[in-house]
């Protein structure tokens, strides 16, 4: 991590209410460096025994909570996270976009620039959560080929 990256993380996690800890910084930088979104187990590999599995859990779901970040399920069903856009905010996610699965690598990416329509539902029904997953094979799988 640069300088610039730490002074951006610990806005972010000032901006939202929480203490600047060294473990928060690690998981926010990698999930920043990421072009697709990442599993629990993968931050697990990566930030080694630095974090253990349970405060691990614990920074994801506060990330969540709070806006931060969104959760979207592979095709395995394991949770994938991804930073969200700055007009999320702890009472409302607006992670309206496209989530590709790639058949080949398994990765999920947040295709931001592909929005999910309106969608008008009965009268009485409420929606809170939306999520759109496309599945085929990612661009870098189909060059590779």
């Amino acid at each position: 991590m640069n300088e610039i990256e730490i002074q951006g993380y610990e806005d972010l996690l000032v901006r939202n209410g929480l203490k600047r800890t060294g473990a928060r910084l690690q998981v926010l930088d990698v999930l920043s460096h990421r072009d697709s979104a990442t599993s629990q187990p993968y931050l697990e590999n990566v930030i080694g025994k630095d974090i253990d599995r349970v405060t691990l859990y614990r920074i994801l779901k506060t990330f969540e909570e709070k806006g931060i970040i969104h959760r979207v399920l592979d095709k395995q069903g394991t949770a994938n996270y991804a930073i969200c856009s700055n007009s999320c905010t702890a009472h409302h996610h607006h992670d309206e976009h496209v989530h590709f699965n790639c058949n080949n690598c398994l990765r999920v990416y947040c295709l931001d620039n592909v929005k999910i329509p309106t969608l008008k539902i009965g009268q009485g029904f409420k929606i809170e959560d939306m999520n759109l997953i496309v599945s085929g094979i990612c661009k870098e799988c189909n060059e590779a080929n």
